[in-house]
């Protein structure tokens, strides 16, 4: 049970407080509820563009990393399709450092073009590197595409196109930044050795008189259910045939989300796993296969990709992924394997309670998803979910008509 203490200040910005006073340490964390889903189609990637410009300077603090060291924190952000997330960690007794700092980028970017030029090649460079120059990289840019033809799933993080982020002018920057990044849009999360009424009046000192911004509503399109199996050939220079598998399942507060997420462990959770045991070391198809989920906020999709052995055939090796779905379409799985996978999910949920920094980081993400207490009942999500209803899901989820594929064959 994770104890924690919420309030709201007046500009609307929410706090929850974690009391931890085994640790000399603290952790603030700021969760803005804008990721890139909520880009413009024509303006990709503008949500991982600012955490870089986050860190290039506020209104009143030229250098963010400068006065953190000096205080002994140190910090970093990430940004998915659905959030935007910023964390100190320093210790308790230079709290107000991280208050300072966190409240200051809020108030406002220092904005400039030089700033904005540097984080644009920062950000362009990334692109190059990870997702057109590296063996595969294009994966994940082709299957959205392949797999979403409406909602904004469609394109990654980074960006749907470099140009995007090369042609992304100074005054869309800032009208990107009051738009979400207000205290009405964002989650406070302090952690560690800190007091209630010591967060509250640092809360109220540092953010209580940023201006609230007015709350953003989200009305995204939704994606059609899809109607056909979706395929895609695709001949690269990479060093191993690869296949790749999606299927749409259901939005992370969507109950059926919990037998989803089983089955993905079922299938690829670890070297005991189904696809591993049978695919891997009893057939060797397969060098590696994984069976995982992105934890979408809004209808996401299940994925199983693995690389072939040298000489396998496509065919055969997809056929065989084919027969592990089967089973699981046609067999009720028995109540010891499900044991097994509702206890590595318990286990996997206490080990990432055991960090401060991802209890603040989780407390922020269920208030994000509508209540902070949503954390301490996670597991019994999993619990309650019979053999029956994995049994089920599997035959919804693994509908042929459900599926995207993409062959991904090595050139020479």
């Amino acid at each position: 049970m994770i104890h924690y203490n919420k309030f709201t200040l007046a500009n609307g910005l929410r706090v929850i407080v974690h009391e931890d006073h085994t640790t000399p340490m603290a952790v603030i964390n700021v969760l803005y509820d804008v990721g890139a889903r909520d880009e413009n189609p024509a303006q990709t990637g503008f949500a991982h563009l600012f955490e870089h410009l986050m860190f290039g300077g506020s209104i009143n603090i030229p250098s963010y990393d400068e006065p953190l060291q000096m205080a002994g924190g140190e910090n970093n952000a990430y940004t998915t399709s659905d959030l935007t997330n910023y964390y100190i960690q320093l210790p308790a007794e230079n709290i107000e450092t991280g208050f300072w700092l966190e409240s200051d980028r809020m108030l406002s970017l220092a904005f400039d073009e030089k700033s904005l030029d540097v984080q644009r090649k920062v950000v362009s460079e990334e692109f190059k590197e990870h997702y057109i120059n590296k063996p595969y990289g294009d994966v994940w840019h082709k299957m959205r595409e392949l797999s979403y033809t409406t909602h904004p799933y469609r394109w990654m993080t980074i960006g749907k196109e470099l140009s995007h982020i090369e042609n992304a002018k100074l005054e869309d920057v800032k009208a990107f930044f009051f738009k979400y990044y207000r205290p009405i849009n964002a989650i406070l999360s302090v952690g560690g050795n800190v007091t209630v009424d010591q967060v509250k009046a640092l809360a109220e000192k540092w953010f209580g008189d940023i201006p609230s911004g007015e709350k953003y509503y989200r009305n995204l399109p939704v994606e059609p259910a899809q109607t056909a199996a979706h395929k895609l050939e695709v001949k690269a220079n990479v060093p191993l045939d690869a296949l790749y598998k999606c299927y749409h399942m259901y939005a992370r507060t969507d109950k059926r989300y919990y037998a989803a997420d089983l089955i993905s462990d079922i299938l690829g959770g670890g070297s005991s796993s189904r696809l591993n045991q049978v695919l891997v070391k009893e057939k060797k198809l397969f060098s590696n296969i994984e069976c995982y989920h992105f934890g979408s906020l809004d209808a996401g999709l299940l994925t199983i990709e693995g690389k072939l052995v040298k000489g396998v055939k496509m065919k055969d090796a997809e056929k065989a992924i084919q027969q592990e779905l089967e089973k699981l379409q046609q067999e009720v799985i028995s109540e010891r394997e499900l044991q097994k996978v509702k206890n590595r999910v318990e286990s996997l949920l206490a080990f990432e309670d055991m960090s401060l920094l991802n209890r603040a980081n989780n407390l922020a993400f269920y208030e994000l998803l509508g209540d902070a207490a949503l954390m301490n009942r996670e597991f019994e999500n999993y619990e309650v979910v019979t053999a029956a209803e994995i049994h089920e899901e599997a035959k919804l989820l693994f509908d042929e008509k459900n599926s995207n594929t993409i062959y991904y064959y090595a050139a020479n």
